[in-house]
Parts: C-alpha cells; structure tokens; sequence
C-alpha cells in the first residue's frame, strides 16, 4: 500500500499564501493521478483539485480556481498545492489523494490512498 504525507500547513493571515507538499511512497507514483481534498470542522470534505499523470492536465473546484495551483514532480514523487490569497473559508486539514480512476476524478470514492492531513487555518 502505498503512502502519502502531507506537509506544509500553518496559520497564516486572509491574503497570505501557503505552499503544501505531499510525499508518496511508492514505486508507481506516476502512474496515478494525484488530488487534493479538504475537510472544515463540522462539514464535508471537498474536492479541491487534481492533476494528470504527466502533469499535461488540471481540473480545480470553482471555488479556489485563479487561486490555487497543483503541481506534481514525478522525479520526486511529490505533489504540490500552492495556495494564494487565501481566506478564512479556506480553513481546513487538506488531504492528498492517489486515483486510480478516470480523468478528472472529483469525487472521493474515485482515490484509493489517502495521507492523514495537514491543518491550514486562516485567520482574518
């Protein structure tokens, strides 16, 4: 089974920006698309985005696009979300995903992996 760990989260200030990082584990990370979610207390968790094999296609949720921007380094199994102008109701624990499924998956039972989240609070 393959392994995912976020990193990158923190407090920072409506307007502020914030990269996060995911590692993966396994042998065959190329081969997967990669995606973000995110979870606010007392709500259900989101797509946000994801992002092709080869990093040739981007599907974002209405509400971070122009904002956010994924990314991926296959050489480096990591997947990246850059986030920018960020506001309060981006407040969240984001979690990245693997998905085995087709183009775009934006749904959660479309992933198979899941990491254990990182915790962006925006103040403001």
């Amino acid at each position: 089974q393959v392994q995912l760990v976020e990193s990158g989260g923190g407090l920072v200030q409506a307007g502020g920006s914030l990269r996060l990082s995911c590692a993966a584990s396994g042998r065959t990370f190329s081969s997967y698309i990669m995606g973000w979610f995110r979870q606010a207390p007392g709500k259900e968790r989101e797509f946000v985005a994801c992002i092709s094999r080869n990093s040739g296609r981007t599907y974002y949720a209405d509400s971070v696009k122009g904002r956010f921007t994924i990314s991926r380094d296959n050489a480096k199994n990591t997947v990246y979300l850059q986030m920018n102008s960020l506001k309060p109701e981006d407040t969240a624990v984001y979690y990245c995903a693997r998905s085995w499924s087709n183009w775009p998956p934006h749904a959660g039972t479309e992933y198979d992996s899941w990491g254990q989240g990182t915790q962006v609070t925006v103040s403001s």
